[in-house]
């Protein structure tokens, strides 16, 4: 049995509402089942086999933006906003985002330069990253690759267009 739930070691976390992953024979997923909704948690069974891929999941949702939001503030930082400052714009833009996922899917969700097919714009971003650690241009363009893969409504065909555009660029 596993929350969807973040432990940070600050504070116990409200488990009501969460989703709980099960697993197991019978018996032990009828118990955890139980302990599941008398936390007020939602059980989900899930196979053993696939636990590893429902951690991923977990960690690229919570650990991973997190890492994300972390790289853009100190990239606002860099250009002169103050770090209070900078979190506030990125977490109100990203509870956006998030809010408009939630009412229209990721798909109509999905903006910026890259949903436009706006390869200029993108290039840009990435040559400006250059001054940066080398993690923030490598993962600007794997979540950029990511985001064409999952939103696109022709991922290969755009793939391929930013392909094509990247090699007539040098």
């Amino acid at each position: 049995m596993h929350p969807l739930q973040s432990f940070s070691g600050v504070a116990v976390p409200v488990l009501e509402g969460r989703v709980f992953a099960v697993e197991g024979d019978a018996q032990a997923v009828r118990v955890a089942r139980q302990i599941a909704r008398s936390l007020g948690g939602s059980p989900v069974r899930i196979a053993s086999g696939k636990k590893v891929l429902y951690h991923a999941a977990a960690t690229m949702s919570a650990s991973n933006v997190l890492a994300m939001e972390e790289a853009a503030t100190q990239l606002l930082i860099s250009v002169g906003m103050k770090r209070g400052q900078a979190t506030r714009a990125l977490l109100t833009l990203t509870r956006q985002v998030l809010e408009n996922m939630e009412q229209l899917g990721p798909r109509a969700a999905w903006t910026g330069p890259l949903s436009r097919g706006d390869f200029n714009v993108v290039e840009a971003h990435l040559e400006g990253l250059r001054e940066s650690p080398a993690e923030f241009a490598l993962a600007h363009e794997a979540l950029n690759r990511l985001a064409v893969r999952l939103l696109s409504q022709d991922a290969a065909t755009m793939l391929a267009d930013w392909t094509k555009w990247q090699q007539e660029q040098k």
